[in-house]
Parts: C-alpha cells; structure tokens; sequence
C-alpha cells in the first residue's frame, strides 16, 4: 500500500490560514478581550489534537475549526459558542478535563462542553445509548440553548464531509440527522440548516432518488433562470416606482423538500411546479414592515392571479420557532403556480439564522413564540420519561409539527400542534384543567376530549372533579405535555395499586408456604414474564395472578439465572458478535450458507436490488429493511449498534413481494391490459388486486411477486405504455 505522505509545514499554514478566516467571520461580534479568549482555546485544541487525524487523514484539528465557522457565520452566534466549538471534542476525545476546562475558560464554558460530551459507561441494555446521548443534551438546553446550536454546527460538519465513513457508519449518522438534528434545526428556526441537514441524509440514506432529482434540477436550470427573470423583473419596476426597496430573487427548493411532494400527492418530478421559490426582501424600519409587506403584496397580486386557498400570514402571527413572512402563491405568466414569500430584512435573518438573530431582536418582541417553546420544553424536561426512548418519540413529534392557533374562551391566543386535541387545549392551559377535563365546547358546540381542533377555534374546558386521567387517553393526545402529564399520573396510579398488590401476594405466598424474598419475587417476575416487579404486583391487585397460578409456580422448578435485561443484553450482544466477526463482514441474503436466521420486513417489503440492512431484534432474529424504508431512520437513530450490513447475493431467482399503486383514466378493458401484461408478457404471480373507479378515474393497488429492482423497473416501464395509465408508484407495506 502507498505510503502517505504527509507535509507538515503546508499543513501547518493551512490551520494559520483556517484560524485566521475563523476570526474574520467572528469579528461583527469581537468585544475586547475576545480575541485572547479564542486564541486561548484555539491553543489548546490544537495542543490536544496534534497526533489525531479525521477519516479523511486531515489534522484532526480542522473539525473544530469548521465547526467554529459555521457557529459564527452560519448561526451568527458569539465569542462564548465559538469557544466552546474549538474545544468541543477534547474532554471526550483526549486526557483534558471538564475541571481543567472550568479552570481555564470558566463555569459557562464547562457546562456547554459537558452538554455536547457523550455519555460513557454501560447502561440498562434495553435503553438506547444515543438516546440516552439526546436526552443528555437537551436537558442542558434548559439551561443553556447554545448547547443544541453547536451540536447542530457539529452535526452539519460530519455530514458535509461524511464521504470516507464506511457505509454503515453513514446510514446510522444519516438517519439519526433526519430523525433528530433536522427537526431541531427547524424548531429553532434555522432553515438553511435544516435544508441541508435533509438534503445530505438523504444524499446518503436514498442515493438514487437523490442523484434523479439534482440531475433533473440541473438539466432544467437554464430554463428555470430564464422563467424566473421574466417573473420578477415587473414586480422590481414597480417595486422600485413605489419606492420600496427591496431585494427580489428566486431560490430553488430543497431536493428533500420536491422529493415530499413527489412522495406526498404521488406525482412525477415534472409535475412538481413548485421547484423554486421567489423571495422578497424588503428594506424597512421596524415600525413600517407589517404595512410594506402588505404592499409588497399587493403589487405581486396586481400582476399575477393569486390562489386564494395557500396565503399564509405569519407576519400577523408569527411561527411557534419565531418564524414572520407573508407566503403566497400567484399564477404565473406561463399557467404554473408560483409561491412568493414576503419578508424584511429582519425577518429574513430570524429565518435564517433561527435562534442566535432572534435574541439580537428581542427588546422589541419579549415575549415570542420561540421563547415560549423553550419554555415548554423546560417543562417536558422538568417531568422527564425515564425511558429516553419514550421521552425521544413525544418530543420529536413535538418539534415538526405544523402549529395551529387557538382562542380561549376569554380570546387569548394558544399555539398548538397541528392534530392537536381539545384535551391537548385543555393540558396546555393547566396540568390540573387537563386531567380533570371530560369534554369541550368548541365554537360553543359540545365535542368529546378527542376531538381534533381547526384553526381558529374557540375551546371552552368542561371539567368534573370526579374525572382522573385514563390509558386510552394516550391515543389522541399529541403534545408531549399532556403525555407526560398523563403518563406521570398513571404511574402514580399504578404504583398506588401495586403497593396493595404487594401485601396481597405476600399473603398468597404465606398460604402457599413460599419465602417472601427478593430473590423468589424475581424468579415470579420471571415466570410470569412481567418486566418488572412492580408491574407484578399490579397484576395481583388487579385479580389477572391468582392462588391456582401461584401453585402452577411452587410446583414447576423454573429457576431464572439472569434478570431479563441481561438476558436480553447477552442475546443481543451474542448475535453482534456473531455477525461482526470476520466470516459475517456483511449479512448476505438468499445465501443458503447463511447460518443466521433473517426475515424480510412487511413495513418495506425489500426485494433483490434495493439497498437494505438488518436489524436485530429481541424475538425474531435479523429483520430485513431498505435503508429508505418509513422505520428505518428512527431504529438507526436509537439503536445503531444493533444495526448489521446486509446485501443481496446473486442468487437464484426467488420470488419477493412488493406493491404497485396504478391511477389512470377508466376505459373499458384496461383492468383487463394491466393483468395481460403482468401475468401474460411478465408471467408474474399476483397475489392481490383492489380496483376502484370513480368519475371516470380509475385507481388500484396490486401486490405482485418479482423477482428483484430490475425486473420490477421492467415491470413498470410496459405498464406505463398501456393507454389510460396516468402514473405507478411502488408502496411499501401492505396496510
């Protein structure tokens, strides 16, 4: 193998010129005595890198570096961040401490550090190491939102360079930055970064589709630039007349963002309209933005048609995440749909930079939506799930969601997630509203607690002091409060019950002449298959263990060596061995070699050609997914170590099946042309077929046997000749 060879002085002079560009992009924030401080931290990162080197074989050092340029230019944040950016990895990665770091930067400085270090040790091996690591920071961000603002800095820098990671290293960090980071990135109102957080996920975790669409972008540029050109040249004459100055450009959507809307309403990517998004920039002082934005509005409006349906006004009532801009969409002048998003300059660096240009504005609005939204995650946090899977789901689902707005019955103004339930309202309001809630008026009209709010209604709470809070509850409610706050009154419930149930099997086992034992209560647990003790005793109380099952117990001679968890850790670990070790490099599937035991997964039905990976599960040995598949992100993002490589031998043909989705127009015999095709011309076996037809559009779903990727392409192209057949997607899972 060729020798690297390594320069030490260019290399030396790239870090000077790196630290220096680094200082050049913190400088509108440099006060005195700044320059030091990061001089200071520079030193000692550079010191305590000095023999490590990145994947790429760079320095290790120009990691913190990037991650420190991207805090300031891309975040806009200040000298304490940039700090904390430089020395991020050292109490993790080398000997330094988080008291030599308080001793040298300060108390602010070690906490932060400590926020972005992972967690080390040996856990309960049913909870999630990188859950575990999540949970970590976010509960600094109580105290600190700085913490997350790096960590997304740290994160966007991984993925831009994440080329010389191995495969599967890849789709974990990948999956887990589409699951977690690009979320947060958009809660706190950092758009460009969440943009290409999902962009670069999707670069890794669905290479194909990703390659299709940047290729088809840039077939169409040159026409697109012309459209656009045509399109704003007389909003800015007229812009100019009236005296407005403003900036008026078009940008191109996200890859991610056309590839939802292809995925979403089922098109093509020639059908997605929206590839670009004309921005205007408006050049105002504070007080005059709401009414030169409404002007700006209606000059567009003037010229182009609008669509009544999609205005959005988020000038008047800003985003949850502090998100202001007016968003329309005109008919533009060659019959295509246009959207316009109308905004100031300060409004364009909230969106920009989220949270950090946020706080440079708030004198002027104190009380925003975004500091609301720390404040409820303070809140979650307070009352944490111990289960840091559990906590993960509520609060993910309460970063992506859409917000509605809500009126009490006194007319102030609530922000809640989109699907959000009366009961959700009523949490929202108070924890003691919500749990003695049993029904709501809305738009004085009585709705039951599942009830799915609009926006812009009036919620009116009806209560009973007899009312107390039920399991089912935890079915429609989406707000993560309210979960909590239902799942911490349940278990105080519960643990009420299960200290009855306590005395109650105490008894039982007097009767049944069985010592009343930790060691004999673990071994009942274990018998009857409970995951804890205390969910034992809830059992007994509730009359589900009686004295004939007890006996059953006495009398077998079941003796359990390990508690459950290590049980199940040692099954799991067994199986990773068994696969990392060299023989099992990579899972290869339909090889009749293969001595571990794997199964294709219903939630994405793989096929030979898909690119796919196993998981391995508690029950049901290795699971089979495509790495697009809808679950695949949340088990890589929580359980990456029980993910294996897995790929498709060349093997003898097997039959695998999957779904087709096929619209079109109705014609008298076409039903008759799809199966011609598929089991005349393709001799391929059909499983089921559901057709439904209506006003003349024709729509069904087939689920076929193929043998892999190609011959379902194949498939699909013949299908597509047939006259009538509009358009053909794949499906995933048989619901």
């Amino acid at each position: 193998m060729k020798e690297l060879v390594i320069d030490l002085e260019a290399e030396s002079k790239e870090i000077r010129r790196r630290y220096r560009a680094l200082l050049r992009a913190c400088k509108p924030t440099l006060q005195r005595g700044d320059k030091q401080m990061i001089r200071k931290a520079f030193d000692l990162a550079l010191e305590s890198h000095k023999d490590m080197r990145r994947k790429s074989g760079e320095p290790y050092i120009y990691h913190p570096i990037a991650v420190a340029q991207i805090a300031a230019e891309e975040i806009g944040l200040g000298t304490t961040s940039i700090v904390c950016a430089l020395l991020h990895d050292v109490v993790e990665d080398t000997s330094i401490t988080l008291d030599d770091i308080e001793r040298e930067f300060g108390k602010k400085v070690a906490r932060i550090i400590d926020g972005l270090t992972k967690i080390s040790g040996i856990f309960d091996p049913n909870s999630s190491m990188q859950a575990e690591n999540f949970r970590k920071m976010l509960l600094t961000l109580a105290d600190d939102v700085r913490v997350i603002l790096i960590k997304l800095a740290d994160r966007l820098h991984n993925m831009r360079t994440m080329d010389f990671m191995p495969r599967d290293k890849q789709l974990k960090i990948a999956s887990e930055t589409s699951y977690l980071y690009a979320p947060l990135a958009h809660r706190l109102g950092l758009y460009a970064i969440k943009s290409e957080l999902e962009d670069l996920s999707m670069k890794y975790t669905d290479p194909d589709t990703y390659k299709f669409i940047a290729k088809k972008l840039n077939e169409k540029k040159a026409e697109r630039e012309r459209f656009i050109y045509n399109f704003v040249e007389p909003i800015k004459e007229i812009l100019h007349e009236q005296g407005i100055k403003a900036q008026v450009f078009g940008r191109p959507k996200s890859i991610h963002s056309i590839w939802s809307k292809m995925r979403k309403k089922s098109i093509p990517f020639e059908e997605v309209y929206d590839l670009f998004a004309i921005r205007i920039i408006i050049d105002t002082a504070q007080e005059n933005e709401k009414a030169d934005c409404w002007k700006a509005y209606s000059i567009v409006t003037d010229l182009y048609r609008p669509n009544p349906d999609r205005l959005r006004d988020w000038v008047s009532s800003p985003k949850a995440n502090g998100y202001e801009s007016l968003h329309t969409t005109v008919m533009g002048p060659k019959g295509q749909w246009v959207e316009v998003q109308i905004r100031t300059i300060r409004m364009n660096e909230i969106a920009e930079k989220g949270f950090a240009a946020h706080w440079k504005y708030k004198e002027s609005n104190s009380d925003s939506g975004l500091d609301q939204w720390i404040q409820k995650v303070r809140e979650i946090l307070s009352n944490p799930e111990p289960n840091a899977m559990d906590f993960l789901d509520d609060f993910k689902m309460n970063l992506f969601s859409d917000e509605i707005f809500i009126f009490t019955p006194k007319g102030a103004l609530i922000q809640l997630p989109h699907n959000a339930t009366a009961l959700d309202f009523a949490f929202e309001i108070h924890s003691d509203l919500g749990a003695s809630c049993i029904g709501a008026k809305v738009n004085h009209k009585l709705v039951p607690l599942s009830h799915k709010l609009q926006n812009g209604d009036q919620v009116e709470i009806i209560t009973s002091s007899k009312q107390t809070p039920k399991e089912d509850w935890l079915n429609f409610v989406v707000t993560a409060k309210a979960k909590s706050k239902i799942k911490s009154a349940l278990k105080e419930e519960k643990r009420r019950v299960a200290e009855d149930g306590k005395e109650i099997l105490e008894r039982k086992l007097k009767s049944l002449k069985i010592t009343y034992n930790t060691e004999n209560i673990n071994k009942l647990t274990m018998f009857f298959k409970y995951p804890s003790s205390q969910d034992l005793f809830y059992n007994v109380a509730k009359g589900e263990i009686d004295i004939k099952n007890l006996k059953e117990f006495a009398l077998s001679e079941k003796t359990v060596d390990q508690p459950n968890g290590q049980q199940f850790a040692s099954h799991i670990g067994g199986l990773v061995d068994k696969i990392n070790k060299k023989d099992y490099e990579t899972l290869l599937i339909g090889d009749d070699l293969q001595k571990i035991d794997y199964t294709l997964s219903p939630c994405c039905n793989p096929i030979p050609g898909d690119d796919v990976f196993g998981f391995i599960t508690v029950n049901d040995g290795i699971k089979i997914h495509r790495t697009n598949c809808p679950n695949a992100a949340k088990l890589m993002a929580n359980y990456g170590y029980r993910i294996v490589k897995a790929k498709w031998t060349s093997q003898k043909e097997l039959a695998f099946l999957t779904g087709l989705h096929i619209v079109g127009i109705d014609d008298v015999g076409l039903v008759n042309k799809i199966t011609k095709v598929i089991s005349d011309d393709f001799k391929i076996n059909i499983r089921s077929i559901t057709i439904s037809s209506n006003d003349g559009i024709f729509e069904g779903s087939i689920m076929i046997f193929v043998n892999d990727t190609a011959h379902l392409e194949s498939l699909i192209r013949h299908l597509k000749q047939i006259k009538g057949i509009t358009g053909i997607t794949r499906f995933d899972s048989v619901d």
